[in-house]
């Protein structure tokens, strides 16, 4: 069975909306794997290569800062990868919320307050300027942009098509419905996991 990893967006949980219809759609046919994400981008990052290492994604699907983190992993792992709305400059998104927040879906721990300060920008900072080192001319065409055209929090299409060179548009906002994750999430992921994946389960 194929496997998919699913990455979420920084306020979320492996149990956001994005996850569930994602696993809801493949039911049977595939396995979506939707862990929580530390709020540090190196701890993240940490989990998500030791992730790959023991579930041996066929696909990592991301959305906004797991967008982010997915073109990292992608690219260095030699991993597809499909990005939706990512987020390249969470220093800058981050920067304007200092201070307090709450999760915006359960978290498996149970925590569901965390706080974003000064050192946790700095930490996306350094990360933010070595997210491209990996590329390559070999994954140029294996991860590919997905785009809300209502999406008013990330707009990086243009550096996107700088690296990678399939771009896709939906009429959705920054975070998809359910609904859209079936519309257009799905039948991109179906069309990577038929080029990229042999019968087999091999890539």
């Amino acid at each position: 069975m194929n496997k998919i990893l699913f990455l979420h967006g920084f306020f979320a949980s492996g149990q956001c909306v994005p996850a569930m219809a994602l696993r809801d759609a493949f039911g049977g046919r595939a396995e979506v794997v939707a862990p929580d994400l530390p709020t540090h981008p190196k701890e993240a990052l940490a989990l998500i290569r030791r992730l790959i290492d023991e579930e041996r994604p066929h696909l990592l699907v991301g959305n906004s800062c797991g967008a982010f983190y997915a073109q990292i992993l992608a690219s260095g792992e030699g991993i597809p990868a499909l990005l939706g709305n990512p987020h390249f400059r969470m220093t800058e998104f981050l920067g304007g919320r200092i201070g307090e927040h709450r999760y915006k879906s359960p978290r498996k721990d149970g925590r569901q307050d965390f706080t974003i300060d000064a050192a946790l920008i700095e930490e996306f900072a350094e990360v933010e300027a070595v997210q491209f080192d990996s590329c390559s001319p070999l994954c140029r065409d294996r991860v590919w942009g997905l785009f809300g055209e209502r999406d008013t929090l990330a707009h990086f299409e243009p550096l996107f098509l700088k690296h990678y060179e399939r771009s896709f548009h939906f009429p959705g906002d920054h975070t998809p419905t359910a609904e859209e994750v079936r519309m257009w999430y799905v039948p991109l992921v179906e069309k990577m996991l038929n080029l990229f994946v042999q019968p087999n389960g091999t890539e």
